[in-house]
């Protein structure tokens, strides 16, 4: 972030007022945002600079000083755009600077915004712009004979042949008028968020295989007050062309005229007094509305609505991930680590109380092989040969009838002392054929690395899990339908979070762990883990300084989230 951006006092204002914190609070941690320190470091080592603000009030802050930010450029390249064309006033610049929010500012940019030639244009082309302000400011007029004047004859050469065209182009003249009136445009939006709603009809030639969505076949609901699971379950039915959707006034049926016309017909001070043009000015009315509006009004509102579902969904995934990654490890166990599978077997690993394979094997158990005692016995010799003491039950195909196997096992062989625990193997196949695990295992099949992970799962899950694409993972049910960007941010953040709240012990972790500590690029993590290799364990933190490409910016950042433990300075396994 430009660091010539931090000291905005409107942003730094606007941004305290929506934390309800203090602006000091608020420059502080901007200022320090720009120079790079990340937000865990800032959480736990500077409370003093930022007045104790927290994680979540950070990420928050970095989310809207982005969005805020982006809103300034726009602005700046707006008024540029409007001057250029000698049509910037003061006022108008005023009220483009003071706009909350990114949909008022391009409402305020509709009439100036460079576009295709329009109907309006050609109207105003022909001369028929005196016949449109004329009917507008005196509806006494009679609109046929005010347009004969404007109709193509010796003295008037404009194309318009009759006076149901120039009526024609006086009608949309006025329409691009008042669909342009950024005011009007935000009364109607909030009307239609207040009090409308969204109505999804199956499409009927694909009704047939539409089954899935049975629920919105004839369904309506508050816009304002449909969930987001539902909002997205209409979203997704749409996409795949099983939902027809749109958005209307609340109780009012297709094909009736809707209270937005009554909206606009007071914005302009139009009513029908019985005046020879009110009929007319009401058509204007009804067409701008039903062609102008209320599409791009739909438009609007179902994009603000996926944006909140979005963030309501993308909210509740960062929280199951946030759950899955911080679930309490087993710790340093030896472990069993079991792939289940019907026809292909059951895929069998074992490593050691640091995470490292020992040995692999596959039983068949299951149908249509049904080795039950020989693979017992296979497992049992395992777990003796290498001292298990711990099984690792993936929780895919199979699993319920593996899980018995397991059970079986620690009856049979109750000598052994065995526990047994199902683990989420969700992202376990992505991982098995990942760069990171080709890395790791380059001479193991896939299907071996995968109950690998599995293992380790039940070890450490955070220090497993963080090898994987968040998305991976499996947090949510419409995970796939939000803005990918965005859940992508979010639990990344979610993940950098975990990592640094807990802290990572660098003479064991990988450098897809060590990459999400505050301060590590990908590369210094890399960097670790060679000279780690290569010189043997770290002693304390100054050692890291040794690391190639570690500079002191980095090391700042990141030494109060390395633990070394059982090195000479015991402060170094803590935080301190």
């Amino acid at each position: 972030m430009p660091a010539t951006q931090s000291s905005s006092p409107v942003i730094t204002q606007k941004i305290a007022n929506e934390l309800n914190v203090k602006p000091p609070q608020v420059s502080a941690a901007i200022a320090l945002l720009d120079e790079g320190s990340t937000v865990p470091f800032i959480s736990r080592y500077r409370k003093e600079a930022t007045g104790g603000l927290d994680d979540l009030q950070l990420r928050d802050l970095e989310l809207r000083l982005r969005y805020l930010r982006e809103m300034d450029e726009r602005v700046e390249t707006i008024i540029t755009s409007i001057s250029e064309q000698d049509k910037l006033t003061p006022e108008l610049e005023k009220q483009i600077r003071c706009a909350e929010t990114k949909t008022i500012l391009e409402d305020l940019y509709l009439p100036y915004k460079p576009k295709r030639r329009t109907k309006a244009m050609i109207a105003i082309e022909a001369g028929l712009e005196p016949l449109a302000d004329e009917l507008f400011a005196d509806p006494n007029l009679d609109p046929e004979t005010q347009a004969l004047n404007y109709i193509d004859n010796d003295s008037r050469k404009n194309d318009i042949e009759n006076v149901k065209a120039a009526l024609e182009g006086a009608r949309d003249i006025l329409m691009e008028r008042f669909s342009e009136d950024a005011a009007l445009m935000g009364r109607l939006r909030n009307h239609l968020w207040d009090n409308g709603e969204i109505r999804a009809s199956v499409v009927e030639k694909n009704k047939a295989d539409a089954a899935k969505f049975s629920d919105y076949f004839d369904y309506s609901e508050r816009l304002k007050k449909i969930p987001s699971h539902r909002a997205l379950a209409v979203f997704r039915g749409r996409k795949e062309g099983f939902l027809s959707v749109e958005i209307g006034s609340a109780g009012v049926e297709s094909g009736v005229t809707d209270p937005c016309e009554g909206m606009i017909a007071a914005h302009f001070g139009i009513a029908n007094k019985n005046r020879t043009a009110d009929t007319w000015l009401g058509g204007v009315v009804t067409w701008t509305w039903r062609i102008k509006l209320i599409y791009r009004l739909e438009t609007d509102l179902l994009g603000q609505l996926r944006e909140q579902s979005d963030d309501e969904a993308i909210r509740v995934f960062t929280e199951n991930m946030k759950a899955i990654l911080l679930a309490p490890p087993a710790g340093n166990k030896v472990t069993l680590g079991l792939d289940p599978g019907l026809r292909t077997g059951v895929k069998v690993c074992v490593v050691d109380r640091t995470g490292k394979f020992l040995e692999d094997t596959a039983i068949y158990p299951h149908q249509p092989r049904n080795q039950w005692d020989e693979s017992i016995s296979v497992l049992a010799k395992l777990a003796k040969k290498h001292g298990v003491e711990l099984i690792a039950i993936g929780n895919g195909t199979a699993s319920r009838e593996t899980d018995k196997l397991a059970g079986d096992l620690t009856k049979l062989h109750k000598d052994l002392k065995l526990d047994k625990a199902m683990v989420n193997e969700a992202g376990a196949s992505v991982y098995s054929a990942s760069d990171i695990a080709r890395e790791e295992f380059p001479d193991l099949d896939v299907t071996v690395r995968g109950a690998i992970s599995i293992a380790r799962r039940l070890q450490d899950p955070l220090a497993e899990l963080v090898k994987l694409d968040p998305k991976s993972i499996g947090v949510g049910q419409y995970q796939h339908d939000v803005s990918q960007f965005k859940l992508g941010q979010s639990l990344n953040a979610v993940v950098e979070d975990c990592v640094n709240a807990v802290g990572v012990d660098v003479n064991m972790a990988s450098a897809a762990l060590l990459k999400q500590v505050s301060g590590l690029s990908s590369s210094i993590a890399t960097n670790i883990v060679e000279y780690r290799n290569q010189h043997g364990e770290f002693r304390n933190r100054r050692d890291l300084k040794a690391v190639p490409r570690f500079g002191e910016k980095s090391f700042e950042q990141a030494a109060g989230f390395l633990r070394i433990v059982n090195g000479d300075n015991p402060l170094d396994a803590s935080a301190v």
